[in-house]
């Protein structure tokens, strides 16, 4: 078992998960398609997970130095730090968001 931990804590600014979101933004402006979303919580930017064609949380990521993402899927409240490679779990991030049906998925 790993003893991993993320060491980016500090950087997170997105406490309140939005209401509702339209889908990957840089999927919308590109007219590409998303499987899961997730978000990122220094700066808010919604985009798809890797298992979308254009992975472009992991993008975000690393365009940006900004670790840290959480997933937006229904029912997960998980997160990930790219920078440390672990998943884990954030206290006092609020809300749930309503988010579109996966275009790969209609």
């Amino acid at each position: 078992m790993s003893n991993a931990v993320c060491t980016h804590l500090d950087q997170i600014a997105v406490r309140d998960l939005p209401a509702s979101v339209e889908g990957c933004e840089d999927c919308l402006r590109t007219g590409g398609k998303w499987l899961h979303l997730r978000i990122c919580l220094v700066c808010g930017h919604v985009a798809c997970c890797d298992d979308s064609p254009n992975r472009h949380a992991s993008a975000h990521a690393h365009a940006t130095s900004h670790p840290i993402i959480r997933s937006l899927e229904p029912g997960e409240d998980w997160n990930w730090c790219y920078v440390d490679d672990v998943a884990f779990l954030v206290d006092g991030i609020h809300g749930e968001t309503r988010i579109p049906p996966s275009p790969l998925l209609h």
